[in-house]
């Protein structure tokens, strides 16, 4: 009996240099799950690190490498999950199935053997973890006070090679300040003044543009010109097709020619007839009505080629949509612009909207050059939100570029930075959050 208590002090002072001289937390615990057998025998062993439920299964006896998929680490996960959730004490603790929720008790007799021992690993009265042993034969209270030793030395052995262990259990009043601290950082972050801005979808458009609208109703015969050619003063754009109006001026003329000789008849009639001479003025009425709807049919073939009216470049579609294409009288065909004089349209959706001064900053970011930005200014601001081509409600904004910068292709889309004023942080972050909750509640 001597002689086995000078082996098990000879094994804990030779086990207590060897977890000193660990040079890895892994070679530490692979020390205490594998050679505390010469301390006190076990079947089984197996080290909990980490403070509560949010530790894990770091070292298992007889295994390099513990694979967590495995069923046997899993059932210990969830058993030393639970008996770490409980307080720890200084002591060796002896656990029975009755200590485990009734799930993790049945498996028990699959898993570990009838006498378990839960030793907590305390250091600087923090808890690192604990250690879980397992053998056949009951624990005595000698073995209970150099298993204690082990522990203890082992807890000092990793809070000396991995430091951060020693902080696993923070001070009771560290939480309360730091979260002091936190919340008057984010307060503090909250009222930092910053500039507010919004983006929305722009385009590159005309600005000033000549507006080639339909002078009468008809039928396009030919569009002479195509899509972004450049166009001199006087030159022809497109025309009409005559058919219609060449068929009712003639009807006119011909009408007029009928009424003239029925008038004169009525003239020479008239010396001997008083109806005839009471008729005379229906007829010169109706024979200046006449010749006004030729005059102005005459006129209006005179409108059916369509010419520039100043130098620029014809912005339209595709010419075949427009080639004998009926039109109505105002409907806009094309526009003639000068390409040196563009501006920005923009379409700022509602729910974007924020407050923007006349003259408030514009950065636009093009989608082929998004690197790039050209800045601006804006000079028209929409009173009221209107459905865009995407079915989007938005409020209409125009934007002048800066001055001397280059002139961007009439079409280029991107998209617009509009900045406004300065906020507060805080409502910065959660403006958008605070609208949909008040759409959502209902106020």
């Amino acid at each position: 009996m001597a002689d086995r208590r000078i082996l098990r002090l000879t094994g804990l002072l030779d086990l207590q240099q060897r977890l000193r001289a660990a040079a890895t937390v892994e070679e530490l615990g692979f020390l205490l799950v594998n050679d505390t057998a010469a301390v006190a025998p076990f079947r089984q062993a197996a080290l909990w690190l980490g403070a509560g439920r949010g530790g894990r299964i770091a070292a298992l006896s007889g295994l390099a490498v513990v694979d967590g998929q495995a069923p046997y680490v899993a059932w210990l996960q969830d058993a030393a999950a639970h008996l770490a959730a409980a307080p720890a004490g200084g002591t060796p603790r002896r656990l029975a199935p009755a200590d485990l929720p009734a799930p993790l008790a049945e498996a028990w007799d699959g898993w570990l053997p009838p006498h378990a021992l839960w030793i907590p690993l305390i250091c600087r009265d923090r808890c690192l973890g604990s250690l879980l042993l397992g053998r056949d034969e009951a624990w005595t209270e000698g073995e209970l006070r150099l298993l204690e030793m082990v522990a203890d030395s082992f807890a000092h052995a990793l809070t000396a090679l991995d430091p951060r262990h020693a902080a696993l259990r923070p001070a009771p009043w560290r939480g309360p300040v730091m979260a002091g601290l936190l919340l008057a950082g984010i307060t503090a972050a909250a009222a930092l003044p910053v500039r507010e801005s919004v983006l929305a979808p722009a385009e590159v458009i005309a600005r000033e543009p000549d507006q080639i609208r339909a002078p009468l109703d008809g039928t396009i015969e030919r569009i002479h010109v195509r899509p972004n050619q450049p166009v001199v003063a006087g030159q022809l754009l497109l025309s009409f097709d005559p058919a219609r109006l060449q068929n009712q001026l003639e009807v006119a003329r011909r009408a007029a020619e009928v009424t003239e000789l029925e008038l004169r008849q009525t003239v020479q009639a008239s010396i001997a007839d008083t109806r005839a001479r009471a008729a005379v003025p229906v007829l010169q009425a109706r024979l200046e009505q006449q010749r006004a709807e030729a005059g102005y049919l005459r006129e209006m073939l005179g409108r059916i080629e369509m010419r520039a009216a100043r130098d620029g470049i014809v912005v339209f579609d595709d010419p075949n949509d427009w080639n004998g294409r009926p039109v109505a009288t105002g409907e806009r065909i094309l526009l003639v612009a000068d390409p040196a004089r563009v501006e920005l349209d923009i379409r700022l959706p509602v729910a974007d909207a924020i407050d923007l001064p006349p003259g408030a900053e514009v950065r636009f970011f093009l989608n082929v050059d998004p690197r790039a930005p050209v800045g601006g200014a804006l000079t028209f601001i929409g009173y009221r939100a209107q459905p865009g081509p995407d079915g989007v409600l938005a409020f209409r904004l125009k934007a002048a570029f800066t001055e001397g910068a280059v002139p961007l292709r009439i079409g280029l889309k991107g998209t617009a930075k509009i900045y406004g004023g300065k906020v507060a942080l805080g409502w910065y972050v959660l403006r958008k959050p605070l609208a949909w909750l008040r759409t959502w509640l209902g106020f």
